[in-house]
């Protein structure tokens, strides 16, 4: 291969760490496939740094020593974030997504991947502090949006399913009210999914009454698990009562649902 320009070895090297992200790599991996001196290539990633910086699409953690290397951070800039929230917000205040019975459609948006990535990025930089271990959710809607939340944070992700599964193992189950059927229904997951005291993110992308995420944060505590944070894409504020649990994060919040006059009004609160 012949030697790279300076540019072209930037574009590259920007293309290998996005390619990775929250993946540590070691300098002599880039010194090593683009024939050149570490020196050089620390010159290369101060460039690329900055110009990540003045993107808004993420930054550069150097570690250094012999076992040391760069990691890419991805990220997601507060206007980006405020226009990908606002133009999902006017998507679901289509009058077209009221479905009988008074509940909303979300599937196909929730299954998107151009709008999924953004929003994982947007729940990644709001959790990254509280220093997860892992990202949790419940089958079956909120699985893209967590998956996509623990990619950005570099993270497994664990499902909570709905019922026993022979196919896990053995399980730990318990049952919890809906909150938006208010029905009791159970939960289970695996005994080998998630280690003891582990720091845990919950996920999920509609909160009612709070009672499904009550109920993930009290299975959590089977496992002495700490809730660290719990993010929601889509809020019901249609009624004044109080949600089951505190201290969430919600993107957006419904704010009134009548299929009688078709209106539907979803607000970003980020």
């Amino acid at each position: 291969m012949e030697k790279m320009k300076r540019a072209e070895r930037m574009v590259a090297i920007t293309q290998v760490l996005m390619l990775k992200p929250n993946v540590l790599t070691p300098l002599t991996l880039f010194a090593e496939q683009f024939r050149t001196a570490k020196s050089t290539i620390s010159e290369d990633l101060m460039a690329v740094k900055g110009s990540l910086l003045l993107s808004g699409h993420g930054h550069l953690e150097t570690i250094s020593g012999a076992a040391g290397g760069v990691r890419y951070i991805p990220e997601i800039s507060k206007k980006e974030a405020t226009q990908v929230l606002s133009s999902l917000a006017e998507r679901l205040n289509d009058k077209e997504r009221i479905l009988a019975g008074g509940f909303l459609y979300m599937t196909d948006l929730l299954f998107d991947p151009s709008i999924l990535r953004p929003l994982g990025l947007i729940f990644a930089g709001a959790f990254r502090d509280k220093k997860p271990d892992v990202v949790v959710t419940i089958e079956t809607k909120g699985i893209p949006l967590a998956l996509v939340t623990a990619e950005a944070l570099g993270l497994p992700m664990v499902v909570i399913r709905s019922g026993n599964k022979v196919t896990e193992g053995s399980s730990v189950s318990i049952n919890y009210v809906s909150g938006s059927s208010r029905r009791i229904q159970t939960m289970s997951l695996s005994r080998r999914a998630l280690e003891p005291q582990q720091r845990v993110l919950i996920i999920d992308d509609f909160m009612k009454a709070g009672g499904t995420a009550l109920g993930i944060k009290n299975l959590m505590e089977e496992f002495e698990a700490d809730v660290v944070g719990i993010g929601i894409l889509v809020e019901a504020q249609i009624t004044a009562e109080p949600k089951l649990v505190e201290g969430y994060l919600s993107l957006l919040q419904l704010k009134e649902l009548n299929p009688y006059s078709g209106k539907t009004t979803v607000v970003s609160v980020f």
